[in-house]
């Protein structure tokens, strides 16, 4: 790898590493705010909160009509599992620490590559279907269905989020065919803030004056998250840049400590890196097995 070469991925990876610290802070704010609000309202105003500044960012680097020519139906599908995912996120957060959160939903990019099968008709290979087998070993190990452990609603909410997260994930490899990256960000925060809005509303609790501003540090977060992670995708290797995504065990870990005092127990870090080593596995063999089709 050239000089230059090595400078953009080293700026790749730096970037990504700031995605993963905001959103790692939105996740901490999310957590904060659901003691107060319910599931609903909090994803909803998450959406709310980061629209604006999506918007605007949207509008200055692609202008509008990007924007209006779309596939509706596929956006209203994203639209769906987003509120679906934040709502079960934010219920998750708000009864497990983050760092336990993180641990069972890093299961998402195993089943990304799972459904990638049947829907996008990808192959994949005994050793990464071993892998993802391993992977949902891990997540038995965190849920501990035998003894006293975390297998309830909250962790079950996790679950659900990860799955709504990878089938996301593959209706954006679609989507990414026909649309752009903006299209895809506006549409999705407009419709997780007005749809979770819409199921919030016969329950909506007043915003407390001293929330907001955690609610305008969730949006900005959010917003710089997400311009983040699409810029670290676009400078460099997926194959280098995904891993990062596990550094959140160790914001999760941080913010846990410093703001509500507890720590993962032993079984929890057993379970997290059964997961996460699964998941470096099977990075490690579409990297192989890309650069098998495409020497």
């Amino acid at each position: 790898m050239s000089p230059s070469r090595n400078a953009h991925q080293g700026r790749a990876m730096l970037t990504m590493l700031v995605a993963v610290a905001m959103f790692a802070m939105m996740d901490a704010g999310l957590k904060q705010l659901s003691t107060h609000y319910p599931p609903f309202q909090v994803a909803s105003l998450r959406g709310a909160a980061s629209f604006p500044l999506v918007l605007v960012w949207a509008i200055a680097t692609a202008g509008v009509a990007p924007l209006l020519r779309v596939r509706w139906s596929l956006h209203l599908l994203r639209g769906v599992l987003g509120v679906a995912m934040m709502a079960t996120f934010v219920f998750a957060v708000s009864k497990l620490p983050l760092s336990t959160t993180y641990s069972i939903f890093f299961v998402a990019p195993l089943l990304i590559t799972a459904l990638s099968v049947p829907v996008l008709g990808e192959k994949v290979g005994p050793r990464r279907w071993t892998a993802i087998a391993i992977g949902l070993v891990g997540v038995i190990v965190l849920l501990r269905p035998t003894g006293e452990g975390m297998i309830s609603l909250a962790a079950l909410a996790v679950l659900v989020a990860a799955v709504m997260y990878a089938v996301s994930a593959i209706t954006v490899r679609i989507l990414a065919r026909t649309d752009s990256t903006q299209s895809m960000m506006v549409w999705l925060m407009a419709m997780i803030a007005v749809g979770a809005g819409v199921l919030a509303w016969p329950e909506w609790v007043a915003i407390r004056r001293e929330d907001f501003w955690l609610i305008a540090g969730i949006g900005v977060a959010g917003a710089l998250g997400q311009y983040a992670i699409t810029e670290a995708f676009r400078m460099g290797e997926a194959s280098a840049i995904a891993p990062l995504e596990y550094t959140a065990l160790v914001w999760g870990v941080l913010f846990d400590l410093t703001f509500w005092g507890v720590l993962p127990d032993a079984i929890t870090w057993i379970g997290a890196a059964i997961i996460v080593a699964s998941g470096l596995y099977l990075i490690r063999r579409e990297k192989v097995h890309a650069e098998a089709e495409h020497p």
